[in-house]
């Protein structure tokens, strides 16, 4: 199973923002029980961008990001996925842009805190929440 975690869900795990860090650890945690876990190449430079700004230290954002890095892969963003995001014509740009970069990989999800962000995306977006019960099986 392949998925592709937004934005929000990255930052939720590595600045153990409540209440949800721990819906977002375990999701990242799944990468050891074969979950494919991506997020998009373009999310990465606002991930660094927003833990910099809150931790305060461009070394404790670059060690984030290396840890991130270990269990998440980086979803290419080339002008493919840029055309497709533009093509889609969604009002949020970023969730066009994150979307092509799943639909690239055939993921199975998207995992957000926001489902309604991508309501016009053919791949399901779920929360973390969500998602751990439906791979779980208590769903």
């Amino acid at each position: 199973m392949n998925i592709l975690i937004d934005t929000n869900v990255a930052l939720d795990a590595l600045l153990e923002r409540t209440p949800f860090y721990a819906a977002a650890a375990k999701v990242l945690s799944l990468s050891t029980l074969g979950v494919r876990i991506f997020v998009s190449a373009s999310a990465i430079t606002d991930i660094y961008y927003i833990s910099r700004k809150q931790t305060g230290s461009k070394k404790t954002a670059m060690e984030l990001l290396k840890r991130l890095l270990l269990n998440v892969g980086a979803a290419t963003v080339s002008g493919a996925e840029i055309r497709r995001a533009i093509a889609l014509d969604w009002g949020d740009f970023e969730d066009a842009v994150q979307y092509a970069a799943g639909e690239s990989l055939a993921v199975d999800y998207i995992v957000t805190r926001n489902p309604a962000d991508f309501s016009s995306s053919p791949i399901e977006a779920v929360t973390p929440d969500q998602f751990i019960r439906r791979v779980t099986g208590l769903e």
